[in-house]
């Protein structure tokens, strides 16, 4: 049996790319299930007659039920083989999408979501717990700037064939071509991916329940906890009711959606590999500081932007996009560094279940604040980009602290390298 490595050499092998591939187009699948719903907002707000706080629920339910689950795997997260996990719970997000894409009610995409949340809530940490089992430090930049740039292709592949779909064929559409494409996945996990289960011979833990508080009460874990739960904030906030304020409030065609979304993730992908290795050589939280305060200054101008022209609406995306992209692929790539091995799974769940139940606050509590017009337009949206921002200065603060940390251990595990060796 082929097991997973924790030293894997610099120089990476052709199962190790495959290993890319393969999460990249997985993460590709669970992004555009998510990112789907916030193109698709101005089209299901007025099918469904939904008003901007229930379809922040619509968004939320997702996020609450990936969290529990989250939790809840995150004591057993260590204890079975990583390839076995991911097979499961990613039966369960195609088979949740599939509800999605057949509901034909409010209530019924409600639980649709939040059986989908269930499960595709665990796949990114998992996918992130076998990228750190695979990858050594100093290419886990590299590695998570392909595997992000799911999130860009999504917009430059997904999301415009799926509103293209939508346009046609209803909003349906676009959910069934995630099932389509995530089968296709599931297949070549199933036959290609070899066992990952080296972190099996690490366990000392056999309580699930001790093993889960293990990774809660850890100082530099709880920072790490904290950063990443702040850090998808701004996204759950401003992302669920972007295509409606392009829309109403700044004067776009809605027909126009698919370039503002496919030119925007275009030069993202262009940008993903570039920003992954600029965080292993320049140093990962440099480049999350650049890209914060990147984020921070256009993040206001997108929510305080009136009416204006489709360049204009197009250049800010692609900024706001590029700072988005390096704030996710160094902090991901630097907080991957803080558990020990042992602690992998349960790490990389618990985060992603914080994460999942903060967007979920998140979401909702944008509902609240944005209110729609009879007009369409929406108010109040100014107010979301503050907090958005003032939240980025309390992340920047706490992944320096977690810096600080993964700077000292790395330094701890060079001075013994050579007598291990």
């Amino acid at each position: 049996m082929v097991t997973a490595s924790p030293s894997i050499p610099s120089t990476m092998t052709a199962y190790q790319k495959f290993i890319i591939a393969v999460l990249a187009f997985l993460q590709f699948t669970v992004v555009l299930d998510f990112m789907i719903l916030s193109p698709l907002g101005a089209l299901l707000m007025q099918e469904l007659d939904i008003p901007a706080s229930r379809f922040g629920l619509v968004v939320s339910v997702y996020a609450f039920s990936a969290g529990t689950s989250g939790i809840v795997a995150a004591g057993f997260a260590d204890r079975f083989d990583r390839k076995r996990l991911l097979v499961f719970f990613y039966a369960g997000f195609v088979l949740g999408t599939f509800l999605c894409g057949i509901a034909q009610s409010y209530s019924f995409l409600l639980a649709a979501r939040m059986i989908t949340g269930l499960f595709g809530g665990v796949i990114s940490s998992i996918s992130f717990a076998i990228i750190a089992d695979l990858f050594p430090p100093e290419s886990r930049g590299r590695v998570m700037g392909v595997v992000q740039t799911s999130f860009s292709a999504s917009q430059v592949m997904g999301v415009p064939l799926g509103l293209l779909l939508a346009n046609h064929w209803g909003w349906h559409a676009p959910f069934l071509l995630v099932v389509a494409v995530s089968s296709a996945v599931g297949v070549v996990i199933v036959l290609r991916v070899r066992p990952i289960d080296g972190h099996l011979a690490m366990q000392q833990e056999q309580n699930p329940f001790r093993h889960l508080l293990g990774a809660l009460s850890r100082g530099t874990y709880l920072r790490a906890y904290i950063a990443m739960m702040l850090l998808v904030t701004g996204g759950f906030m401003v992302m669920p009711f972007g295509s409606a304020y392009i829309v109403n409030n700044m004067g776009i065609r809605i027909e126009r959606l698919p370039l503002i979304y496919m030119v925007t993730g275009f030069f993202s992908i262009l940008a993903g590999p570039f920003l992954g290795k600029l965080s292993d050589t320049v140093g990962k939280y440099a480049v999350f500081c650049v890209g914060s305060l990147l984020t921070m200054a256009m993040v206001i101008v997108f929510t305080n932007l009136g009416v204006a022209s489709l360049w204009v609406v197009m250049v800010v995306n692609v900024l706001l996009m590029l700072g988005v992209s390096s704030r996710m692929i160094a902090a991901s790539a630097l907080t991957s560094v803080v558990p020990e091995a042992a602690d992998r799974g349960a790490f990389m769940a618990v985060s992603s279940s914080i994460q999942q139940m903060a967007g979920g606050v998140a979401s909702a509590s944008a509902g609240l604040i944005v209110t729609r017009m009879p007009s369409g337009s929406l108010q109040h949206y100014d107010r979301v980009g503050y907090v958005v921002a003032f939240s980025m200065v309390i992340v920047m603060a706490l992944l320096y602290s977690v810096n600080r940390a993964v700077e000292a251990k790395l330094a701890r595990a060079a001075v013994h390298a050579p007598r291990a060796a």
